[in-house]
């Protein structure tokens, strides 16, 4: 039988940035529900082309990153917030 002969693991250079983990801001709000008129709030979830974040990069709980998505499209439809940026 011929013998395989495996190939040396390669050592992880270790990152120069630690991540930490990402947290939904809604539930440590302990909210329940994502008010569409409070534009304050989810103007931080848009992009500067008015594209919203998903949660992957902002950190939210899938339940919540529905009900932001609702409320900012119920903001679009009544003009409080631009579908697009300039």
């Amino acid at each position: 039988m011929a013998e395989f002969k495996r190939k040396p693991k390669l050592k992880r250079k270790k990152s120069a940035f630690a991540f930490r983990k990402k947290y939904c801001r809604f539930c440590l709000e302990k909210r329940t529900m994502i008010d569409y008129k409070d534009v304050g709030r989810l103007h931080k979830f848009l992009t500067e082309k008015g594209k919203i974040i998903p949660s992957r990069i902002s950190g939210n709980c899938a339940k919540h990153q529905r009900q932001l998505a609702r409320a900012i499209k119920k903001a679009r439809a009544i003009a409080i917030l631009p579908f697009v940026t300039e």
